[in-house]
């Protein structure tokens, strides 16, 4: 081949051209006329574009460690936050791009409206980027619940039961969503079949109509015009690149502060989940039904949010009127008022609701629960029984429900719930065993109070009044007392306790000498190492195996025996599992798995 011939040889590039015409299409695109030059408005559309390929690129990697399964979702979800090389950051940038995205849609509606540019001939333009923005909403819905997380879960409940509001279609598609009349596998799948193919791929579509109409149309600029005709190149790229930057850096921040997008305790459907929210722009409407209780609720759920799309769908023809556009403008400008003030008292009524802020730290604290238990390992049978067979979540649930009727602990339900202090009618059980509070216990001047005996027949009992009656005075008493403290306190063997008690070995066996002493002593009422005949046995008192069978039945004769008050029989009456007595038992004792350390984030 000679010189020539080689020199005529075209570029890749050329070659490309030759075939697609890219070059035109490029030419024509960057050196677009801007009429009345570039403005800071315009950048709204260009910033949205540049962050759903960011939402695009970080979804697909999120993706590829994803497991769409009821029993693995949460488990790859925990392994891409704490496990994945930089894991957290990705997972963090697509959860705040998201909603970046919601934020930019809206200002990016509200511009073309100031503008007009839903006005003929750009009417389908506009109904395009509406479409885009319900399908935002819509990809937002899909992705909560991915985690499977108690917030994910409970929120898509709700969702979906407003979806089945709807007339007509309502139930019919709630089923189709749900996979069914309960929320599990199939909803999971579904739900991911959304998020990550079908809405993506509509809003491509209406991207790529959006784009064709708006070149077809060009820009539709605000009047009148305050400066001369300038190129999209490169005085409006430069604003663009700028914005892009600026929204860019804002998520970055927040990615950073939150260490990547929060993540709840695994989905129990059996656990019902009063913290559950929504994202904070759909905070509004979840404010909203509380304005429609009962049978109204329809009203605020579908009818009004639909006639409101309505008039949204319908400014190109409101706007043909003399007052139109106005009125247009001013509607749209009242939504968003309305939007924020409704946030702003969601808001403002979860920070004064004591109920809600305690359920909101159950939450925070089950969080971390889940991921302590998690680093040593997530079991083949899913990441949910971590926390079911876990005494340090399960524990404070099962003594709310059972026996905070009569019991407190350290004041409250186990949740954090405060409880009339006239409902109190036993002991507060926070510390059970330990020295401390034992030592209120063996006092005369605190035994009746509510932390003990304030609403039992006990408070008349034998123990009462030998108390009144042996009131230490001299050092030696006093002494003595502090040792039967010592000694009656390491038969619960807490392992808290466990190296105070090798400390004081030489207490504990002068309070243990004390106790056998069936004159002046314990063993004078209570049966105690073969000495005394009396209920209840001393012998290993409030260690785990003796809590375990006096809850299973206090009306035993090595406890209560017939002086038993109320004290309900869990074992006997099947009230409770074996296994749930062992949990609120190891919950009292604070005897549960404790890290050694906490996994370092890669």
């Amino acid at each position: 081949m000679d010189e020539q011939s080689q020199n005529e040889r075209p570029s890749i590039g050329s070659w490309i051209d030759s075939r697609t015409g890219y070059k035109g299409l490029l030419h024509e695109t960057l050196f677009e006329n801007v009429p009345g030059g570039a403005r800071w408005r315009y950048v709204w559309g260009s910033t949205l574009s540049f962050f759903f390929v960011v939402q695009v690129i970080t979804g697909v990697f999120l993706w590829l460690s994803y497991s769409p399964s009821s029993q693995t979702a949460w488990e790859s979800v925990y392994y891409i936050q704490h496990q994945m090389l930089g894991g957290w950051f990705l997972r963090g940038l697509h959860h705040f791009v998201a909603q970046s995205m919601t934020v930019l849609l809206v200002l990016h509606l509200m511009q073309v409206i100031i503008d007009g540019a839903y006005k003929a001939p750009r009417e389908m333009n506009y109904w395009f980027g509406v479409l885009l923005l319900i399908l935002t909403l819509a990809l937002s819905l899909t992705g909560y619940l991915l985690p499977w997380d108690q917030n994910g879960y409970w929120s898509t409940a709700v969702t979906t039961n407003i979806v089945g509001m709807s007339p007509a279609v309502g139930q019919s598609l709630q089923t189709v969503l749900v996979g069914g009349v309960t929320y599990g596998h199939l909803t999971l799948t579904r739900f991911f079949a959304l998020h990550a193919g079908v809405i993506p791929g509509l809003i491509i579509l209406l991207i790529v109509g959006h784009v064709y109409l708006f070149r077809k149309h060009g820009l539709t600029p605000k009047q009148p015009l305050k400066g001369p005709d300038q190129g999209f190149w490169p005085e409006q790229v430069l604003r663009d690149a700028v914005a892009c930057l600026a929204v860019l850096v804002v998520v970055l921040f927040f990615v950073v502060r939150e260490q990547g997008a929060p993540l709840g305790a695994p989905a129990d459907p059996a656990e019902q989940f009063s913290a559950a929210r929504p994202e904070w722009y759909f905070l509004f409407l979840f404010q909203f039904l509380k304005y429609f209780p009962g049978n109204t609720e329809i009203i605020g759920a579908i009818v009004l949010p639909t006639l409101g799309l309505v008039l949204l769908m319908a400014m190109p023809f409101i706007g043909r009127w003399k007052l139109g556009h106005r009125f247009n403008v001013g509607f749209m400008g009242a939504m968003l008022v309305g939007a924020a003030l409704l946030t702003w008292q969601s808001l403002n009524e979860d920070r004064r609701d004591p109920e809600y802020q305690v359920a909101k730290a159950v939450s925070k604290r089950d969080a971390a629960r889940a991921v302590d238990l998690a680093n040593a390992g997530v079991p083949i049978t899913g990441a949910l029984t971590l926390m079911r067979d876990d005494p340090y979540t399960q524990g404070p649930r099962i003594f709310s429900r059972n026996c905070a009727s009569c019991h407190r602990y350290d004041g409250h339900d186990g949740m954090g719930n405060a409880l009339p202090k006239d409902s109190i009618s036993a002991s507060d059980l926070k510390g059970y065993g330990s020295r401390e509070w034992l030592q209120g216990f063996l006092n005369a001047d605190t035994i009746l109070t509510t932390r003990y005996w304030g609403g039992t027949i006990h408070t008349e009992g034998d123990m009462t009044g030998w108390l009144g009656d042996h009131i230490p005075e001299t050092d030696e008493e006093i002494a003595t007392r502090r040792n039967v403290v010592l000694a009656l306190s390491s038969q619960a063997a807490l392992p808290r306790q466990a190296a105070m008690e090798k400390k004081d070995s030489a207490q504990i066996a002068m309070g243990i000498a004390f106790m056998t002493n069936t004159k002046n002593g314990c063993a004078e009422c209570h049966k105690f190492q073969g000495v005394g005949t009396d209920s209840p046995e001393l012998d290993g008192w409030a260690s785990r195996e003796w809590m375990v069978a006096f809850v299973n039945d206090p009306s035993h004769p090595r406890f209560y025996g017939r002086d038993n008050d109320r004290m309900p029989s869990y074992g006997t009456e099947k009230s409770l599992t074996q296994r749930e007595i062992e949990m609120v038992v190891d919950w009292i004792r604070q005897e549960w798995y404790t890290p050694k350390a906490s996994v370092a984030r890669k």
